[in-house]
């Protein structure tokens, strides 16, 4: 589908706005238009976001803060927890309890030794009454000394209650801290759902940055992108937290690892015995016996804590994590008799069961230590994060908002109503005829110049008017596309008929100008517009100036219409489309794929193309695109100072699917011009490299717009006609809408079955209700899908009763001009006029 059509406007593939291959297209509305459900998950997403957002800042950088607690402390107290080898003995445990009991007049309740030499063993003493943990000190590994204390240790205690607990009181942090880790659990997998793609696999989509970009595009495109790299993270750290923050959620994980209650640990526990006599509490417990036995089984091991008894009789517990320990938490359990080194009780981490190994890993897991120290980096990376999440959100949520004003801003200082009485003098009437949408935005555009000339308008379509109500106006301006060879545009098709007939109203008074936007490639240029001029005068209205034909948005023609809106205002008026030229972006073709080799017709290719980050569009938009030679050059003449027209090709994708694809017929013509390649086919399918730049702007196409309600939705369609119905029953089958028909005709089965994979999912699945196809080559009588159509009239009677919307997309001449005569049958003249009034008939065809 390679037409060209108006540099500016998004057309059929053709003619920018005047032929139908022009006029095809729409305005430059961009809407994201999601399903319901989609909407309330985006709105729930950035909901979160902009109120949970700012704590979870909070939480992230403290978490990203004590992730290398230990590694910033040895740095702030270097020498603190590593002293100098000495070629002497360590002291055992129960040397060193001796001295640190003895120096600071507290019971030691367990030592930490490590097995690096140097490495400082820590003490940790009894907590006092009313605290939940003793004191503790790092002790010199040969002396016992006391070493001092660690510099920004405070700090670190804070930030770690800061993060944990948000400095609240223990136990309300941790539910506030819950209800934040379901928040991010929710914009994680709601932020996953909004930008999963249609190819999931293609790895480019989820993770490629672009920072050549600006503006809104740049922030979202880091939003998203960024977000899906620490999404896996960000689940990770949440389900995790959310055992420490909710007792019913540990007690369930704790029971199914057939770990006992919390209630009946505390209660197995022996009361601590009342020391009476502090002498006889402090009296040291020979464990020397019970730490070589130890040594003896317990193999290589990086670091033990050694749990002291309290009363002669009790046994010495050891904690301790082998050389070769998967990680952190991998601890084995040794419990020993000091008497006389008796083992009472081994339990190496292998041998545990399964659910208390699970268990082991859920603090690992959380500090990304358990996959060594590239999930450490990891884990605080993507904490570092956090902000970047919640800034950009901010930014994005109020440019929206921003974005959101200054439209509703326009529309109100447009006031594009129906027309109707007004105090001051009669407005100006500023009408238009659009195919595509060119028409309609040259209108509205228009308008604002005029307003903003102290000039008061009202803007409609003329197919929403009958030219009766046009005498209610003493000025009018229009501007009228052409479809196809000289027609009216569809939604115009009426107001056109009722114009020629002879009942038309007498017009004497009215004045109006006219703007005819068309392609010279059209043997009826301007065909619509130069027979509303003839017909308006023959009525008797007065042209303000004589009409204005503008050639595939020829700058000279509009820079005239911009004069003329001038004199008839009287005053000054900006350039009138000078907006439209500066709005094509670098899109990027990622793929090229022939969907139909060895068939009868032209070889058809899905594009994949990508483009800036955020970029969003509706079912049945146009891609325009400003073709090049074969040798890269973008003008008609060799030299490239001649630019090609801009062809438009309906969009076969939504934004969800990752790119934008195209359906593009590669056409081939005689002579010696791009190798015989047309223009636009030619460099899409042949000539332009993979990774190369295309310049592409995307245009809605109102007379083609989505229906995204329930409501059933019959799509007919040839060739490579069917891009733009796929993109109309993707969006459809996104929003849960099943009841449509599909009806899609090409030359032979055996080579011409694009998207069939798709076609029968949807078929089977009950996103489509009813799939004809037909096959123009195959047997001995052809049959075309006007054909296939007549011959389910019943049916299709009993889809318009319900109120269905009838969608037709592909060659005009044949395929298109055939389902309008079988509906003229079906209908009549009157009644399919009221389908194209009530935009029941919505047609993209070139």
């Amino acid at each position: 589908m390679t037409t060209p059509t108006i540099a500016g406007a998004p057309a059929s593939r053709a003619a920018p706005t005047s032929q139908p291959q022009a006029s095809t297209r729409r305005r430059n509305n961009v809407q994201w238009n999601w399903p319901s459900w989609k909407q309330v998950w985006f709105q729930l997403h950035w909901f979160i976001g902009i109120t949970a957002g700012t704590v979870l800042m909070i939480i992230g950088l403290s978490g990203a803060t004590i992730s290398f607690k230990d590694e910033l402390l040895d740095l702030m107290n270097p020498g603190v927890r590593h002293v100098p080898v000495e070629t002497r003995a360590v002291l055992t445990p129960g040397q060193l309890t001796s001295v640190a009991a003895a120096g600071h007049g507290q019971r030691v309740a367990s030592v930490t030794v490590y097995a690096e030499p140097g490495a400082a063993p820590r003490v940790f003493f009894a907590p006092k009454a009313g605290q939940r943990r003793g004191e503790s000190v790092y002790v010199h590994p040969y002396t016992g000394a006391t070493r001092p204390a660690m510099q920004g240790a405070g700090f670190f205690e804070w930030t770690e209650s800061l993060h944990r607990w948000l400095l609240l009181p223990r136990e309300p942090g941790r539910q506030v801290l819950g209800a934040l880790a379901l928040c991010l659990l929710g914009l994680a997998l709601s932020g996953l759902y909004l930008r999963w793609p249609r190819r999931p696999l293609d790895w480019r989509t989820w993770l490629m940055f672009d920072p050549a970009l600006k503006g809104r595009s740049f922030l979202w495109n880091l939003h998203s992108v960024i977000g899906t790299w620490c999404l896996v993270v960000y689940v990770m750290l949440t389900l995790t937290g959310l055992y420490w923050s909710y007792d019913i959620v540990r007690d369930q994980i704790d029971a199914w690892a057939g770990k006992p209650p919390r209630m009946a640990q505390a209660s197995a526990k022996p009361a601590p015995a009342r020391e009476k006599k502090p002498e006889a509490a402090h009296a040291a417990i020979d464990t020397a016996l019970a730490w070589n036995t130890f040594q003896q089984r317990a193999g290589n091991w990086t670091l033990t804590t050694v749990r002291m008894p309290t009363h002669p009789g009790e046994a010495v517990q050891f904690t301790w994590l082998a050389n070769d320990a998967p990680h952190e938490r991998a601890r084995n359990t040794m419990t020993i008799l000091p008497a006389d080194g008796t083992v009472t009780e081994y339990k190496p981490y292998d041998q545990q069961g399964q659910g208390a190994r699970l268990l082991s890993i859920i603090y690992p897991l959380h500090m990304g230590s358990y996959f060594g120290l590239p999930g450490r980096i990891i884990v605080t990376v993507a904490s570092l994060c956090m902000p970047l999440f919640g800034i950009s959100g901010w930014m994005l949520y109020l440019g929206r908002r921003k974005a959101k004003r200054a439209v509703a801003a326009q529309r109100a200082m447009l006031g594009a109503g129906a027309p109707g009485p007004h105090v001051s003098a009669l407005p100006t009437l500023v009408a238009y005829a659009s195919q595509s949408g060119q028409a309609e935005r040259l209108a509205l555009e228009s308008a604002r110049a005029l307003q903003q000339a102290g000039v008061p308008v009202d803007v409609q379509s003329l197919g929403q008017l009958s030219p009766t109500q046009l005498r209610q106006y003493e000025h009018v301006l229009i501007v009228a596309s052409t479809f196809g060879e000289g027609e009216a545009p569809d939604g115009v098709r009426r107001f056109a008929r009722l114009l020629d007939d002879s009942k038309a109203p007498d017009l004497a008074g009215l004045e109006f100008g006219l703007l005819a936007l068309g392609d010279r490639h059209y043997s009826q240029f301007c065909g619509f517009g130069r027979a509303l001029d003839l017909r308006l005068q023959a009525l008797g209205a007065t042209p303000l100036f004589a009409m204005i034909e503008v050639d595939k948005h020829d700058a000279h023609a509009l820079a005239a219409w911009s004069q003329a809106l001038a004199r008839t205002s009287g005053s000054p008026i900006d350039a009138i489309g000078r907006q439209e030229d500066a709005s094509y972006e670098a899109w990027r073709l990622t793929r090229r794929v022939l969907l139909n080799p060895g068939s009868q017709g032209g070889q058809l290719y899905e594009i994949g193309l990508s483009g800036p980050a955020g970029t969003s569009w509706e079912a049945g938009a146009l891609a325009e695109i400003i073709p090049c030679n074969s040798d890269g050059s973008e003008g008609e003449d060799s030299g490239g100072s001649v630019p090609h027209a801009p062809r438009s090709y309906s969009v076969a994708s939504m934004p969800h699917d990752g790119e934008l694809q195209l359906l593009v017929r590669q056409e081939r013509h005689a002579g010696e011009n791009n190798g015989g390649y047309g223009v636009a086919s030619g460099w899409l399918t042949q000539f332009a490299p993979l990774s190369g730049e295309i310049r592409l702007r995307l245009q809605a196409n109102p007379a083609f717009a989505p229906a995204l309600t329930d409501v059933p939705c019959i799509y007919i369609g040839n060739g490579s006609g069917l891009a733009g119905l796929r993109s109309h029953l993707r969006a459809r089958q996104r929003a849960g809408l099943g009841r449509n028909w599909l009806l899609f005709g090409e030359r032979q089965q055996s080579a011409d079955s694009i998207c069939t994979a798709e076609l029968e999912a949807w078929l089977q699945e009950g996103n489509l209700a009813r799939l004809d196809r037909t096959f123009s080559r195959d047997g001995d009588s052809r049959e075309y899908v006007q054909d296939r159509l007549r011959s389910a009239v019943s049916e299709l009677r009993t889809w318009l009763q319900d109120g269905a919307i009838v969608y037709v997309c592909g060659s005009l001449q044949g395929m298109a001009a055939g389902v309008d005569a079988v509906l003229l049958d079906v209908l009549g003249q009157d009644g399919l006029d009221d389908l194209r009034t009530q935009d029941r008939y919505r047609r993209d065809v070139y």
